[in-house]
């Protein structure tokens, strides 16, 4: 039926408790599968990538990243570029009271950046033998981003709320040109965020090497509150990679898909890859180890908007270290830690050996996936 001028329609979209994952018609054996991904010759042994969140990622944590296989992505418009010492600065949000805590980072955060420290940080990984990857807004990654890549960055992270090619502004009529700052960088460049087929290609015609799918979904992130903006991460997922698909049939260029924000378990983790994704970026879980610089605080890059806050201080608590995280044993069963080892033996179900074998695997729509059955669990007995 025709719906009235002007009636939109509504289509459904899915997130992680929506859906489930059929097993394969063959299996393999878990240690058969191989994890890695790649960014334009950028690789990593697992497909994780930790957001680009203060309270997430600082040099240490980066370098700790990469000594377990992924990579960790400090941001370059944050504390580490406002302050050279930061350990003091951590103990004071740490301590802030909760309902200070937004007033406090709006203070912090209205510090300059200084472009020296830009380069300072990069080398600190490096000298240290960590992968150096770094996020910048994109008012900042035109003119910083190139001081990143001198100082020896494996990758450049260009990331907003939301993301697009065309923008229009008063202030910058040109605005960043997404294919100059990847002519000027030299290294691979990840952008994001977007939900949407149309924008992924575009941003994909750009020569990027990654692109960063999801609109408010973190722990730390009210957008979806506040602006009303987002598409749940399955749907958005599989509609960004029907986008890189397509481009890929074009040209024969493959551009990366990164699902991020959402992620809180080792199926939510199988789901994305299953969907389409090369990796995933994941913030609340990372913020929740020992290695992280926070001491268990958690918030968000729009936290401290000076006029519009997106998101608030949270305290997830230290819990467990970032080797229990990733590779376990795991001392639970909500599926919270040992999430490379749930990809595996996913992936061994399914019968795929590498993640782009992971992403033929059939997905069906199971809104009783995580009940039908647990009974007892539910009710805790």
């Amino acid at each position: 039926m025709d719906l009235p001028i002007g009636m939109q329609s509504l289509p459904p979209a899915y997130g992680y408790d929506d859906v489930a994952i059929v097993p394969g018609d063959e299996t393999v054996n878990p240690d058969m599968t191989d994890v890695s991904t790649s960014f334009d010759g950028f690789s990593i042994d697992i497909p994780f990538m930790a957001s680009a969140m203060d309270s997430v990622v600082d040099p240490k944590f980066a370098v700790e990243m990469s000594d377990k296989g992924g990579v960790a992505v400090l941001n370059m418009d944050g504390l580490h570029t406002r302050y050279e010492d930061t350990a003091a600065i951590y103990e004071e949000i740490a301590s802030a009271p909760k309902d200070e805590a937004t007033g406090l980072l709006q203070k912090l955060y209205s510090k300059p950046t200084d472009p020296n420290l830009v380069g300072q940080r990069v080398i600190e990984i490096k000298e240290n033998g960590g992968k150096a990857a770094v996020s910048f807004v994109p008012q900042t990654a035109k003119r910083h981003a190139p001081l990143a890549a001198e100082a020896g960055a494996d990758m450049v992270v260009v990331q907003g709320t939301v993301i697009t090619k065309r923008h229009r502004s008063k202030n910058s009529p040109i605005g960043l040109r997404l294919s100059e700052l990847v002519e000027d960088v030299g290294v691979p460049v990840v952008v994001g965020n977007t939900v949407t087929y149309s924008v992924t290609k575009e941003l994909a015609e750009e020569g990027v090497h990654g692109i960063l799918v999801g609109v408010g979904p973190g722990s730390a992130c009210t957008s979806r509150e506040v602006l009303g903006i987002g598409v749940p991460q399955v749907s958005a997922t599989m509609e960004c990679v029907a986008a890189r698909d397509a481009y890929y049939e074009e040209t024969g260029r493959y551009v990366s898909i990164v699902t991020d924000g959402g992620i809180r378990t080792g199926g939510d983790v199988c789901k994305s890859v299953a969907c389409g994704a090369d990796a995933v970026m994941i913030g609340s879980p990372f913020a929740k180890t020992e290695e992280a610089p926070a001491k268990g605080m958690h918030w968000g890059m729009a936290t401290w908007h000076d006029s519009l806050p997106r998101g608030t201080r949270i305290d997830l608590g230290v819990r467990y270290k970032l080797d229990e995280l990733l590779f376990g044993p795991s001392s639970t069963s909500d599926g919270t830690l040992n999430l490379v080892g749930a990809l595996q033996v996913c992936m061994g179900y399914v019968g795929a050996e590498t993640i782009k074998e992971m992403h033929g695997a059939r997905m069906v729509y199971a809104p009783a996936i995580k009940t039908e059955g647990k009974i007892y669990q539910m009710s805790g007995a």
